[in-house]
């Protein structure tokens, strides 16, 4: 099976009411858990590559990595994603390199550029078989090279409902991120979260059908934050996206839920508590080995969080 793009994915979990995970990938271990999770699991995957990661590992390797899990798990729906492409001519790229799916991020632009700039990308990738992404509203944080608002100011640049349909309109996109008080990074708030909910539904309400998806969504596990501290770390005020707050999303119109702090924090969580409990490990395979581990059984719950556990059949 081939890799697949995510029009059927988001169409099933649009109509059944859950999300598919967009899990954020840099090297073999952290694929190899979130591959083993999903296909215990038996749910649709997104893999997700940024910018940062095509220039830690290039991305011959990690496209290769990918294909190896696309030949060995013919029955899971596999997407290959562009996560944050800030430039027309990087998302080209992406496209010619096999990408199914790729994002445009143009919401530091103005309302106008933002539709020129997706549009554009949208009319190369569909002549390419390739669905596209693109972001309205700004979120908060920072991740890699995404340098988001403050945590004062993300909840007045959220996405603007009245924007969606002309936006929609004249960039033929085929999902939204949206802007909904979430932030990017491990440090996302200072205290219990409240997400505009009412945005989502009034989107819904406008483009009744359109998958949305939500950003800066990693939950910052306490037990990982606490191995973290244990042995060594330095994250005590680290805040993410209560679970709960994910569950009542993809009950509405987000359909794609993207997931990387959690798992850079369960393979550093890991590594951290062999190298202090076993000082005279020097093999890779025996700290990495226990991270991939962790970074699995996250996945796996993960999977039931968004509701998406045992419908990759159904989204071919």
């Amino acid at each position: 099976m081939a890799l697949v793009t995510t029009k059927k994915m988001f169409e099933m979990a649009y109509k059944n009411g859950y999300a598919v995970g967009a899990f954020n990938v840099n090297n073999m271990e952290i694929t190899q858990g979130i591959v083993e999770a999903i296909a215990e699991e038996k749910a649709p995957l997104i893999l997700q590559i940024s910018r940062g990661a095509r220039k830690y590992a290039s991305m011959s390797y990690l496209k290769a990595i990918i294909d190896v899990a696309v030949a060995e798990n013919p029955d899971i729906p596999i997407c290959m994603h562009l996560d944050h492409g800030d430039t027309f001519d990087t998302c080209k790229q992406c496209v010619d390199d096999g990408f199914t799916s790729v994002m445009i991020d143009g919401s530091h632009h103005s309302f106008e550029e933002n539709i020129r700039v997706t549009k554009q990308v949208v009319d190369y990738a569909h002549d390419h078989g390739v669905v596209v992404e693109a972001e309205l509203g700004q979120l908060g944080g920072i991740e890699e090279d995404v340098v988001g608002l403050s945590h004062e100011d993300v909840m007045k640049h959220l996405t603007d409902p009245d924007q969606v349909v002309e936006f929609v309109g004249k960039t033929g996109v085929d999902s939204l991120a949206v802007a909904i008080g979430t932030s990017h990074g491990a440090y996302k708030f200072k205290s219990e979260p409240k997400l505009a909910f009412d945005v989502v539904q009034k989107v819904q309400e406008k483009l009744p059908g359109f998958p949305l998806v939500m950003h800066g969504s990693s939950s910052v596990p306490k037990e990982f934050k606490d191995l973290i501290n244990k042995y060594g770390g330095a994250m005590p005020d680290a805040v993410g996206v209560p679970e709960s707050a994910i569950s009542e999303a993809v009950k509405m119109a987000v359909c794609k839920v993207n997931i990387d702090t959690d798992l850079r924090m369960a393979l550093t969580a890991k590594i951290r508590e062999v190298y202090a409990t076993k000082p005279s490990e020097f093999d890779p395979r025996n700290y990495l080995g226990p991270g991939r581990e962790a970074i699995k059984a996250m996945v796996k719950r993960k999977l039931h969080v968004l509701g998406c556990a045992g419908k990759a059949a159904e989204c071919f």
